[in-house]
């Protein structure tokens, strides 16, 4: 199926590794040059970079003035913008309770999972009216919609931004902006089976293994398995594409089967 992508240009945030980097090499598989958002340079990024079409800038989103730096930079190299993609996201499992989250704690999971995608569109969003059309995809999460509390600020943070999402969505929708999400399950990256990952981090606590912990949460959805990032970014590039131009405002689920409401 073409896309229709080539030519384009687009930001990816967070996209050093895991769901980030597989949405960078769709896109640029696709035609797409992209200027890509990340705190420091990781081995697979240098080696994408290396390929061409794509254009690091190493910025720390997380504070008040680096989203819109990436985006500068952005129009700086292309002189325009198609496509946002707000990736960047972290999660520390909260294995204390609610008791052990402190204000730090809670700010610092909101800027990273909420504020930066807000501010990231903010910056963007100009330059995609100013030409009627355009797209932010942003990755969010199942927890939006399944609050946990062994991650209760992650979750509060990204039901924010999938609410802040839908409301955009029916600002910018009439002026030719589409505005939808994506929210993945547990996720076959390092933010889930890395040595500090969340099934590491709660096997410290419990005194099992990682291993043991991974496979109780794939075996909790229909699929039995963790979603690959490369699926992830699948369906982002979809979202980002023209072949289904009127969706905006919907949030895509792919976890396997693991969310059990309709």
């Amino acid at each position: 199926m073409d896309l229709h992508l080539s030519g384009k240009a687009a930001v990816v945030t967070g996209a050093s590794k895991g769901i980030g980097l597989a949405i960078t090499k769709g896109l640029v598989d696709e035609g797409v040059d992209v200027v890509v958002g990340a705190r420091a340079p990781t081995a697979e990024l240098s080696r994408l970079v290396a390929r061409g079409r794509v254009h690091p800038v190493y910025v720390d989103l997380t504070t008040p003035d680096g989203p819109a730096e990436l985006i500068a930079a952005a129009l700086t190299e292309f002189g325009r913008l198609d496509i946002l993609v707000n990736n960047v996201g972290a999660v520390q499992p909260r294995t204390g309770g609610f008791l052990s989250v402190s204000d730090d704690d809670w700010t610092a999971t909101l800027t990273i999972n909420f504020l930066v995608a807000v501010r990231t569109s903010r910056a963007a969003l100009p330059h995609l009216l100013e030409h009627g059309r355009g797209v932010i995809v942003t990755v969010n999460s199942i927890n939006a919609s399944l609050p946990d509390p062994l991650v209760i600020d992650y979750s509060a943070a990204k039901a924010a931004l999938a609410s802040f999402s839908k409301s955009l969505s029916k600002e910018v929708g009439p002026r030719g902006v589409r505005v939808n999400t994506v929210s993945p399950g547990p996720v076959s990256t390092g933010l889930w089976l890395g040595d500090d990952g969340v099934a590491a981090t709660v096997a410290r606590s419990t005194g099992t293994a990682p291993a043991d912990v991974a496979k109780h949460a794939a075996a909790e959805s229909v699929t039995g398995r963790f979603t690959r990032p490369e699926e992830v970014a699948d369906l982002v590039l979809l979202l980002a594409s023209d072949r289904i131009a009127n969706a905006t405002g919907a949030d895509f689920i792919i976890d396997g089967g693991l969310l059990g409401s309709l």
